[in-house]
């Protein structure tokens, strides 16, 4: 064998070795564990933070945390399974399986930043909430401790989460707890409607996740960055585990929502009812404690956004 032959073939093999140990090394790593450093934090539990707080919850929390006994102890993921077996944890006031030894601070730090108050990092399957406004942010905490059914102990003890390779692989190339906030997260003022659409959307109630292209190509701190920013085709799950990839937001009129009115969306959005006629489909689900000026400041935002073809299977 000639010797440049007898090199190519050695180097080949080196790096058939370095790729195999690289894989091994992720296959077998553990989720990074950061150091925690939680805000001093003390929330005043209103009446109108408790409520408000539900509110949240109702639209976004519940989505993945409801469990068969009608409180918040968890549930199996299916719409994460390309991140592996996972399991949304008990978030109810139990002391051993959930949430009830957790400080305000503790929390706070966890739903901003994704690192929980072990130092343990939550990936991707967790939305994490850096641009929510402390006064929204102050209404979940105060929800999560009152004495709302919903929160009330929950006996489920979920499974620890058994990432993928895929997950491993994200969490050790790039994916890394976001900063908490050093100054105040103030909401725009409502009769600004577009910048109170965007905050709805990326800030408050996540929709920006979902209806972009991935879940693994999102900038939290810069949503606008997301890779196919509120364009569609990001891959999620049904029920019966069948893919459905979600709808193009952008104003396109062919393959996106460019010839809905307003009203139209409002419609869509609060109870699930397409302009043809159709409904929504899982996973997404109508969201009728969104409100009409909610919904109407979303659909003046995406008016600004920039338009995407992109054809929805």
């Amino acid at each position: 064998m000639k010797k440049p032959v007898k090199v190519l073939l050695l180097v080949l093999a080196g790096i058939a070795v370095i790729v195999l140990a690289i894989v091994i090394f992720i296959s077998t790593a553990k989720i990074p564990e950061f150091e925690v450093d939680y805000p001093d934090l003390s929330v005043e539990a209103t009446p109108e933070r408790v409520a408000e707080g539900e509110r949240i919850a109702s639209v976004i929390c519940m989505q993945c945390h409801a469990s068969t006994d009608g409180k918040l102890g968890g549930a199996y993921m299916a719409d994460a399974q390309d991140f592996g077996e996972i399991y949304a944890s008990n978030i109810t006031q139990h002391p051993d399986v959930g949430i009830a030894g957790y400080t305000d601070g503790e929390l706070a730090y966890l739903i901003r930043s994704g690192v929980d108050r072990d130092g343990k990092y939550i990936p991707p399957w967790m939305p994490k909430f850096p641009l929510l406004s402390d006064e929204d942010l102050y209404s979940v905490i105060a929800f999560l401790k009152s004495d709302h059914p919903m929160v009330q102990p929950s006996d489920l003890e979920q499974p620890e989460p058994k990432p993928s390779f895929f997950a491993k692989f994200l969490l050790r190339t790039g994916l890394e707890p976001l900063p908490y906030p050093d100054e105040p997260v103030v909401a725009p003022p409502k009769s600004d409607q577009v910048a109170y659409g965007r905050y709805l959307a990326v800030g408050k109630f996540d929709c920006y996740s979902c209806h972009s292209a991935s879940f693994a190509k999102m900038d939290p701190l810069q949503p606008e960055n997301s890779k196919g920013y509120f364009g569609g085709g990001n891959v999620l799950y049904d029920k019966e585990m069948n893919k459905v990839y979600s709808s193009n937001l952008t104003m396109d009129e062919e393959t996106g929502i460019g010839s809905w009115t307003r009203e139209e969306f409002v419609m869509a959005l609060r109870f699930g009812r397409k302009p043809d006629g159709t409904t929504v489909q899982p996973p997404m689900a109508p969201a009728p404690r969104i409100t009409d000026e909610e919904a109407s400041a979303i659909w003046a935002y995406l008016q600004t956004i920039p338009v995407i073809r992109n054809e929805i299977e």
